[in-house]
């Protein structure tokens, strides 16, 4: 491997790491905003790019443990999204499979 791939896999691991991180201080404002503890949409889209780019990152590294851990926290992430997107739908009275 050259030194410039492996500081570009560098690269893309850190930015992938203060995505992750970067969700912790959305929640934080989020919640001193409303004076109670709040989890934002955002929060779900930053856990869930800041963990595609560590899997990408831990599976060019060849770490099993590192590739288990982001698997695994993906799910749930996409999880938490789809429901929140089903709520949207209920609430607003349409069907969630339909595209809108």
């Amino acid at each position: 491997m050259t030194v410039v791939v492996e500081r570009i896999w560098v690269g893309l691991g850190l930015f992938g790491q203060l995505l992750f991180s970067a969700r912790f201080i959305i929640q934080w404002i989020a919640s001193e905003r409303k004076k109670r503890s709040v989890i934002p949409v955002a929060f779900w889209y930053f856990s869930l790019g800041g963990s595609a780019l560590l899997l990408a990152y831990a599976i060019y590294r060849k770490d099993p443990v590192f590739i288990l851990g982001q698997s695994a926290g993906a799910v749930v992430y996409v999880r938490n999204l789809w429901l929140i997107k089903a709520a949207r739908h209920l609430e607003a009275g349409t069907d969630p499979g339909d595209g809108a």
